[in-house]
């Protein structure tokens, strides 16, 4: 499949539906240095620091295999599949990358470029270039019942937020 660029101002998305119903894929690393991807259905899609600059929010927990890619990388992306992929989609999720070749398993194809990948199946992509970095932290939270609700364990998620430099499209 072949994908070309779109302007990201120019998207008709709703970023509440692509999120937390459409589910994505976020990855990070590369051919030479290793890769992995996890589903993701949490984030933020907007704008921040100056200018209007685009940029996403991710969320890894701390054993997450992806999250040491997110740490040693510059950039990650975020594939956005069609509603067909979702078997493919809660395999990725349920799966790690540390007990064997799971993109193998799903039959998706991973497409190596700008520093990083994405899937040749995605209907889109965006290219995201690391900003920030930071753990959530228990301390922060003034709705104390979300921490029973997502983190009986205490494994908090680390925020990533990037900011989107590329934006390509199925054709």
């Amino acid at each position: 499949m072949s994908f070309k660029e779109a302007d990201i101002r120019e998207l008709n998305l709703n970023p509440v539906v692509t999120i937390a119903d459409e589910w994505m894929l976020l990855s990070a690393g590369n051919e030479q240095n290793g890769y992995n991807t996890m589903t993701v259905s949490w984030g933020h899609m907007g704008a921040i620091w100056g200018k209007g600059r685009p940029t996403v929010v991710a969320y890894v927990r701390p054993q997450r295999y992806t999250k040491e890619f997110m740490d040693r990388e510059e950039y990650f992306t975020l594939s956005v599949f069609d509603e067909e992929y979702k078997r493919q989609l809660a395999y990725l999720g349920s799966h790690s990358g540390r007990d064997g070749d799971k993109i193998k398993e799903t039959g998706l194809s991973p497409v190596f470029e700008d520093s990083t990948f994405y899937f040749g199946e995605a209907k889109m992509v965006f290219v995201c270039r690391k900003l920030y970095q930071a753990p959530l932290k228990e301390e922060g939270f003034v709705d104390k019942s979300l921490i029973e609700e997502n983190y009986p364990q205490k494994d908090y998620h680390e925020m990533y937020i990037g900011e989107i430099v590329k934006v390509l499209v199925r054709e």
